[in-house]
């Protein structure tokens, strides 16, 4: 993982949170992700939640999988935990450390590659086990570290960078939570920082996993192998004396609009997705509505956002498996290994 350290800066005048500390602490490293990328914004939105939460930084434990979205836990808390995990098995990874130590707060950033193909039977089990943590999917429909293949999410009739059309059905990860008993769902956008800030800190005083899918536009492979002004066409008419990639630094994009209103955003290369806020009388306790619902808004191209479902009373996994109250990491050896003669009284409880 590329890691780049922050300059450290004293700002004296910066704002206080009750812990005393500024945004600055719940800081990471240098982004090297592209210029305009989404994912950047939902990192910041990551760390005005924490902020305003007064969250103690090293109480915290940030994991991740494989992809662009993967990076982006080196960019937040630096003064916490963190494990970057193979591809796709990050919520094999948070399930033990969770089992092991109840008392810290899970943040897990994945992408719509990690989590909805070759980790989609670890994000299902994970959900299923309302495993106490917050899980962000940054969603832009392509596998960014090889080169813009579609990934699960990509919607029908999505033109790839080298010119193919998705013809397969799009995995949608929050019907895929409500489908699979999801505890707290919700969607966002990564330039809707008033939206997501505050669905970021809800699902981070969640008890039990909460997933905010995040549409987050992807600044490099939204252009065209047809188009003379991508990077394909481009290194086919020149000859190089350094083999490179450029990408060309773009604008985040932003949204701002008011609940149940829908508003169109154009993506970098031109195409268009339309979002519509949840309105203010949307009730979010109705599993079967809000799957009905979400359902519609898709079938007329519309992407639903905000809290879209939540379960305030689920028991989460330590309830389902019946732990001890303290953490593991608490207990000694003789209580963890009782020896050979606890086995029989173990086994009892299994015949």
């Amino acid at each position: 993982m590329s890691y780049m350290s922050k300059p450290r800066i004293a700002h004296p005048g910066l704002k206080k949170n009750a812990l005393g500390l500024t945004r600055r602490d719940y800081e990471g490293g240098m982004s090297t992700l592209c210029a305009g990328c989404g994912h950047d914004s939902i990192t910041a939105a990551i760390i005005q939640a924490c902020f305003e939460l007064a969250i103690e930084p090293h109480r915290v434990a940030k994991v991740s999988g494989i992809g662009c979205s993967s990076k982006t836990p080196a960019y937040f808390l630096s003064a916490s935990h963190g494990f970057n995990s193979v591809h796709g098995r990050m919520p094999a990874v948070a399930t033990g450390a969770n089992a092991a130590n109840r008392d810290l707060s899970y943040i897990g950033v994945s992408g719509d590659g990690d989590s909805l193909s070759i980790g989609l039977g670890q994000f299902c089990h994970a959900m299923r086990r309302n495993l106490d943590m917050l899980y962000l999917i940054e969603n832009n429909g392509v596998y960014g570290l090889t080169k813009g293949q579609f990934s699960a999410s990509a919607d029908v009739g999505s033109k790839a960078k080298r010119g193919e059309i998705n013809e397969q059905p799009p995995i949608d990860p929050v019907l895929t939570a409500l489908a699979m008993g999801g505890t707290f769902v919700a969607r966002s956008f990564s330039g809707d920082k008033e939206q997501l800030v505050p669905l970021i800190k809800a699902g981070l005083k969640h008890k039990g996993f909460a997933l905010i899918d995040v549409l987050s536009p992807c600044v490099t492979f939204n252009d065209h192998e047809d188009s003379t002004k991508s990077y394909a066409y481009t290194r086919q008419h020149y000859h190089p004396a350094l083999e490179t990639d450029f990408v060309r630094p773009a604008e985040e994009i932003m949204a701002d609009y008011d609940a149940g209103a829908a508003m169109s955003i154009e993506l970098h290369d031109g195409s268009m997705i339309v979002l519509r806020k949840a309105a203010q009388d949307y009730d979010p306790q109705n599993r079967g509505t809000a799957f009905a619902y979400i359902k519609d808004k898709l079938r007329d191209s519309e992407f639903l956002t905000g809290l879209l479902y939540v379960e305030e009373t689920a028991p989460d996994m330590h309830v389902l498996s019946h732990t001890a109250d303290r953490p593991l990491v608490d207990f000694g050896w003789e209580d963890l290994c009782p020896g050979s003669s606890a086995l029989p009284e173990i086994l009892k409880r299994y015949r």
